[in-house]
């Protein structure tokens, strides 16, 4: 009996290549577990009706010798990312009714590669959030004990491959929001060098921090989608090929740094204990693992929430219900206005939108947006000189495991949740998060490994030696 919930986008592949198993079997054991568990999860906005037909059309792509790592496997896309002819709303009601024009990039190459697309996710609400709860359509629970979050803000693509309702998933983290829900879910996610993979057709939170990821359950299975997804697209400015030779060290010649002075406050004990356990694995492994100091990095987290903001008042304001989104008549045009982003744009939306507005505003714009910028140039400059002396920083993914629904109520309290992937986003690198074990409640551990720019291929390489001990 096909077991989907440990099956591999490698081992699938392997199998359907060789006659054991089809795409249309494949698909419909996804189907038949989304139907199963959706209800309670809420994991899926939309399962895509014609997935049964493009898995047709798969196998037949196997069976004329055109199929890929890729063919027939089903792949979840986050409520953020556009597919034609399908509804896109970013978990939002000022999107609901939208449906897409054109295929995003990523969306593209999926389906020349003939992946198949199985559904869209549920998200917070424009990707603001740690924890899908902010979802406009409701949150989306954490397939290992459905009292905890999934995390944020692809949680729904998170729980969807955790879960065995697909094998493989696309996800969008501007801050942590691939490899926080992918800690969490214990599962791999993986965010790319900024630009390694376009952007276009993603719905824009915060257009200099935003990358499209996979999320897979091993590290085989996200290289796969990586290397689909990733490449130059004249639709994207900020797009590039990376690299085609990268040579993969061997561990005996890999340093991990490890910025202690960064891992002292607010840290769960359990996490510390799992990180260090982690650390004497790799250790054992070959890897030579060596503390370092990294002063700047505390400032990642008032950072990001101000250069993040920032760039959602400018990205949301086309949504005011007279250009795009939801429209809510009112008695004059600025009454429109108000009604429809009241209307359409949830909480934490809203706060962000008007922390962004405040910062850029006269009297503050060089006070705390171009401050922050110089910050964030800085912190880039300490991860360069970092990358002369080691391979990869290292930390865990997130500072806990994952919390109960409305344990997290206090905005603040939720920001740090991100504390240790916000950097990555900050410095346009690329960054995994590992399963790295299960705590005395059997959730899981995320370890995160952040590597120099371009390092992308390298990283899926460091968590096959940890999956290996």
């Amino acid at each position: 009996m096909l077991d989907i919930k440990t099956l591999t986008i490698k081992k699938a592949g392997e199998m359907m290549r060789k006659g054991e198993l089809t795409s249309v079997e494949l698909v419909s054991a996804c189907l038949k577990n989304i139907k199963e568990k959706n209800k309670e999860l809420n994991v899926f906005r939309e399962v895509f009706n014609d997935a049964l037909k493009q898995a047709e059309t798969a196998d037949q792509m196997m069976k004329e010798g055109k199929g890929t790592d890729l063919t027939g496997i089903p792949i979840a896309v986050k409520d953020n990312i556009l597919i034609t002819g399908k509804k896109v709303s970013s978990g939002s009601k000022m999107l609901e009714d939208y449906v897409a024009t054109y295929d995003a990039f990523v969306i593209k190459k999926l389906k020349e590669a003939g992946a198949v697309l199985i559904g869209r996710t549920n998200m917070d609400e424009f990707a603001m959030g740690s924890s899908t709860e902010n979802s406009a359509y409701g949150p989306t629970r954490n397939p290992l004990d459905p009292s905890r979050v999934p995390g944020g803000s692809s949680g729904g693509s998170a729980a969807a491959v955790a879960s065995g309702m697909a094998l493989g998933a696309l996800g969008s983290d501007t801050g942590g929001s691939i490899r926080q829900p992918a800690s969490f879910c214990g599962i791999v996610g993986m965010k790319p060098t900024y630009g390694a993979v376009s952007r276009s057709g993603l719905t824009s939170m915060s257009s200099s921090l935003d990358q499209i990821g996979p999320f897979a359950k091993d590290c085989d299975g996200a290289k796969i989608i990586f290397e689909c997804i990733s490449g130059k697209d004249e639709m994207d400015s900020t797009s590039f090929e990376l690299p085609k030779e990268i040579k993969i060290k061997s561990s005996k010649d890999i340093t991990l740094g490890v910025p202690r002075d960064f891992l002292k406050d607010g840290i769960d004990k359990e996490v510390v204990k799992n990180f260090k356990e982690t650390l004497e694995k790799l250790k054992s492994k070959g890897y030579r693992v060596k503390e370092v100091s990294m002063p700047l990095l505390k400032y990642s987290l008032p950072v990001y929430y101000i250069i993040m903001p920032a760039e959602v008042s400018t990205n949301l304001s086309r949504l005011d219900g007279m250009r795009y989104g939801l429209r809510k008549e009112g008695e004059s045009v600025f009454d429109t206005f108000k009604k429809s982003r009241s209307a359409g744009f949830g909480p934490e939306t809203r706060r962000r939108i008007i922390l962004g507005t405040y910062v850029l505003s006269h009297g503050y714009y060089d006070a705390y947006y171009n401050q922050a910028w110089r910050v964030r140039r800085a912190i880039g400059r300490e991860y360069e000189d970092i990358f002369k002396d080691v391979d990869f920083v290292v930390t865990p993914t997130s500072p806990n495991t994952a919390f109960k629904f409305g344990d997290r109520k206090d905005p603040l309290q939720m920001y740090l949740s991100d504390i240790f992937t916000v950097s990555a986003n900050l410095a346009g690198l690329p960054s995994i998060t590992i399963p790295s074990g299960l705590s005395s409640s059997l959730l899981p551990f995320g370890i995160e490994f952040t590597g120099p720019l371009d390092s992308d291929i390298s990283l899926f390489a460091i968590e096959k030696d940890l999956r290996d001990n």
